[in-house]
């Protein structure tokens, strides 16, 4: 980008400037973060090919579940549990979410710290504020990031996915400064390089978004034949993510469910409040899940996400 384009993105970073100013960042943080800075059109174009809210057909889970549920990732994060296995117990006890749980996001947001990306944060983020699609997300976490500068984090270590996501669990900007925390006791809140701060924010982010200790995320259940689904459709419409929480059914305990001909196949008690999805339709893997499962879903609003972090964490667990 040159010319015009990049006069505009002058004038709105000095936009951004003023707004982190007023927020408290330093001066000198302001300069260093936003000297020379211009826009990325490779972040403008991924942008621009994510999905629309135009309906389309939903693709078979079970291909997503064998790329992201497969031997590889269960090993590598039996592997990690087995190596933080001194750290584990106090992060439970504290913040009251399984280990597995927080092993199966890491592993499927970077593969337990494999890939975390390379882009600038503060461009990608200047950048995707500035093309308006969601400015005033972006344009909060572009001010985060400068925060997090202005905190003490260095530069070189502000680099993530295109999106504005970085370190271990893939934390935005502005997460990172509400719910990561320092799990070593060093001082530091290091979600690059520390297992130990990596699996205690995502723990604090779980323990934040209200799980249930206790409770699973869901189990297999098995339908009978000539179940009446229409009996059971929800009415309710979510406020957010609607079309991921319209394949759920309506809520109702357990007991209820097994009243009703479901038998779940794992342990879940009959008091539960629960919810079913076929993610592949009738006569396919069937699913009870819980209140768990939206706090899985918090992190990130896709059923077949959601389901597959649940089924890692349940392998990882054996």
């Amino acid at each position: 980008m040159s010319g015009p384009a990049d006069n505009g993105f002058s004038a709105y970073l000095q936009l951004l400037s003023a707004r982190a100013r007023g927020e408290g960042v330093r001066e000198s943080t302001i300069q260093a973060m936003t000297a020379g800075l211009t826009p990325n059109p490779r972040v403008i174009a991924l942008d621009r090919a994510q999905p629309g809210s135009t309906p389309s057909a939903i693709p078979a889970f079970a291909p997503y579940r064998r790329t992201h549920v497969d031997a590889a990732r269960i090993g590598a994060g039996r592997a990690m549990y087995a190596s933080a296995a001194a750290m584990i117990p106090g992060i439970e006890a504290r913040y009251g979410v399984p280990a597995p749980i927080l092993l199966a996001i890491w592993g499927h947001e970077t593969n337990y710290g494999r890939y975390t990306g390379d882009f600038d944060l503060a461009r990608s983020l200047a950048t995707l504020a500035y093309e308006g699609r969601r400015r005033e997300l972006f344009a909060q976490e572009f001010i985060a990031v400068l925060k997090m500068a202005d905190s003490g984090v260095p530069r070189a270590q502000l680099k993530g996915s295109w999106a504005g996501a970085f370190g271990n669990p893939q934390f935005l900007p502005s997460m990172y400064l509400r719910l990561a925390v320092d799990g070593d006791g060093d001082g530091r809140r290091d979600i690059w390089a520390s297992r130990a701060d990596t699996l205690a924010s995502i723990a604090n982010y779980f323990h934040d978004a209200g799980w249930r200790t206790g409770q699973p995320w869901g189990v297999p259940a098995q339908v009978p034949s000539g179940f009446d689904r229409a009996g059971v459709t929800s009415r309710l419409t979510a406020p957010e993510c609607p079309r991921v929480h319209a394949r759920h059914a309506r809520w109702q305990t357990v007991a209820e469910w097994r009243a009703r001909g479901i038998v779940p196949l794992g342990l879940i008690a009959d008091d539960v409040i629960a919810s079913l999805i076929e993610p592949d339709g009738p006569g396919q893997t069937a699913y009870l899940l819980t209140g768990n499962y939206r706090v899985i879903l918090e992190y990130n609003c896709s059923n077949f996400y959601a389901l597959s972090v649940g089924l890692l964490a349940d392998e990882i667990a054996r």
